[in-house]
């Protein structure tokens, strides 16, 4: 907040996580397996440190140290710790799989991934667990419309917190430092008038939560190594009706009956 003085380092921690998920129908197995293959690509470890590092970069924290981790048969991981203040080194271990953790000075981001797909149909989801977590001036809200950009998201669910306190020059607690009333408050205007957004917030407790679902479908960006017309316009109207419950199930976090 303007003008706030503290006594010390501040102390309040704020926490940003998230879930983005990206939905794609593939047609028959050994499709379904080259499109988690691609994914386990697109996403690795290395791939995701890099991401990571310009998070850093965007929030003004330091990367102190770098953990990452390829996954069998598929999925990654990276942590980072971070610090405010500029280090002289960095530490950075040799990639083993899909994970990656960044260490931060009382900071941290890390990212996890899981691709996987429907046993009974094409359908397939690729989702990343983002958590970045800073003490101090640096804010994780800074980061959101750049991972949201990099991610390519048809739904995402965000939670943002603050917590602990920090005291003043005169002793008195802050359980806050900043002004917010929702996480839509630190998204670009350019990327929320992609998405259908709606807000959960427990104010008193400074908890925030927003969802997000993509507003425009369509098919041609939702088919793994095929185009519409290779399908009959009834299959393409069933495959859209997958593609379009399974976003929604995933959106509202329960499952919707199949019509028969």
């Amino acid at each position: 907040m303007p003008g706030l003085k503290l006594h010390g380092f501040n102390n309040l921690t704020k926490s940003l996580s998230f879930c983005i998920y990206d939905i794609c129908y593939a047609e028959t197995v050994a499709e379904r397996d080259s499109y988690i293959a691609y994914i386990d690509e697109q996403y690795n470890a290395n791939r995701l440190t890099e991401l990571l590092v310009e998070t850093c970069a965007l929030i003004g924290a330091n990367v102190l140290n770098i953990a990452h981790q390829d996954y069998d048969p598929q999925g990654a991981s990276v942590t980072i710790l971070a610090s405010e203040e500029p280090v002289e080194q960095s530490r950075v271990t040799t990639p083993l799989s899909d994970s990656v953790v960044a260490h931060l000075d009382k900071s941290h981001i890390c990212v996890h991934t899981y691709p996987e797909s429907h046993p009974g149909c094409g359908v397939c989801t690729f989702r990343a667990d983002i958590a970045v977590s800073t003490c101090g001036v640096i804010s994780p809200l800074k980061a959101l419309d750049y991972l949201i950009h990099q991610l390519e998201s048809d739904i995402v669910t965000i939670d943002y917190l603050v917590r602990g306190f920090t005291r003043d020059v005169f002793g008195v607690k802050h359980y806050i430092d900043h002004d917010i009333n929702s996480i839509q408050n630190f998204i670009s205007e350019e990327i929320k008038s992609l998405y259908h957004l709606v807000d959960i917030n427990v104010y008193q407790e400074n908890i925030f939560h927003t969802k997000m679902l993509m507003n425009a479908f369509d098919l041609n960006n939702y088919l793994f190594n095929a185009r519409p017309e290779a399908f009959s316009e009834a299959k393409q109207q069933w495959i859209t009706h997958l593609l379009c419950k399974e976003m929604r199930e995933i959106y509202s976090g329960k499952n919707i009956p199949q019509k028969l």
